[in-house]
């Protein structure tokens, strides 16, 4: 697929567009590689400062299930004083009783209290056994965020180097970008970036390299990196989508002059006469002993 664009008496031919956009692909590329040098680091912080974030997450969880538990266990508690109180008055109301349906009624709240004291410390050993596991579950927790913040801090630290030895240069060629793209129309700039973003390398214009693209390395036909040579027009590989450009488009001086090979005809029509040589001399030797049998 090729894009041609009209060149206007107003603007920038072409050929200087391209060139302009190879010298965006060169040092944006430099800024790539500086980025390199940082390795893993910067996703590294990012997980970590991830984790320590859902981290003090659960632990506020942790801790709200813990304050929680001790709150239905005071409360499990103080029922329990409360039944254990009102079966101490029915107690005491039992002898004072005038008849058998008064007694049987006071017996029966006696017992209801009862069970409820017994169902309360069954909630009670529940709620410490889950109280148990959250605090061990909160204590495990604060082990890790701590061990994580650590980790961040070492590896903060050593980012903070790395950017600190790269950051001159990096916003030298920053500054460097933002002059060259002042010189890039708008549309060529959105493309650009965007084939620059889909492209796993971060390059959005390539070279032909022996005949094919330098991105993809799927093969030009003859014609189209003649067009790519005489940068008439804006050149797209049909296969990965990126811009193609010569070369030696910022120093045509350096293209090699086209040397065509020497023919070898003259070794195949020597290998023929070997091999009819050899023939003429097989049959003769084989007519030879035919005469002789």
């Amino acid at each position: 697929m090729d894009t041609q664009y009209n060149q206007k008496k107003d603007t920038m031919p072409i050929k200087e567009k391209l060139k302009a956009l190879y010298e965006l692909q060169t040092v944006v590329s430099d800024i790539d590689k500086i980025k390199t040098l940082r390795g893993e680091l910067p996703l590294e912080v990012q997980d970590l400062e991830d984790n320590i974030t859902g981290l003090e997450t659960r632990i506020q969880n942790f801790e709200d299930e813990i304050k929680k538990f001790e709150t239905s266990i005071s409360g499990k508690k103080a029922q329990i004083k409360e039944s254990q109180s009102l079966v101490k008055r029915y107690t005491e109301q039992q002898n004072d009783v005038r008849n058998n349906r008064e007694y049987d009624s006071i017996s029966k709240e006696i017992e209801f209290q009862n069970l409820d004291i017994q169902l309360s410390e069954k909630r009670i050993r529940e709620f410490s056994a889950e109280l148990a596991t959250k605090k061990a579950s909160l204590e495990n927790a604060q082990k890790q965020i701590v061990e994580l913040k650590e980790d961040l801090d070492r590896k903060k630290k050593d980012l903070d180097a790395i950017v600190a030895d790269t950051k001159k240069e990096e916003e030298k060629l920053s500054s460097k970008i933002e002059k060259i793209e002042k010189k890039i129309e708008p549309r060529l700039l959105t493309a650009f970036k965007k084939i620059r973003k889909n492209a796993h390398n971060g390059l959005a214009i390539v070279t032909v390299q022996r005949d094919a693209c330098g991105g993809c390395f799927n093969k030009i036909p003859p014609q189209r990196q003649l067009d790519i040579i005489n940068s008439k027009k804006i050149t797209v590989c049909e296969y990965c989508g990126r811009i193609l450009v010569d070369p030696y488009i910022m120093d045509e001086n350096k293209r090699p002059v086209f040397q065509p090979e020497e023919k070898t005809t003259k070794k195949k029509r020597t290998t023929r006469k070997t091999t009819s040589k050899k023939t003429a001399t097989k049959s003769k030797s084989k007519i030879k002993s035919d005469e002789k049998k």
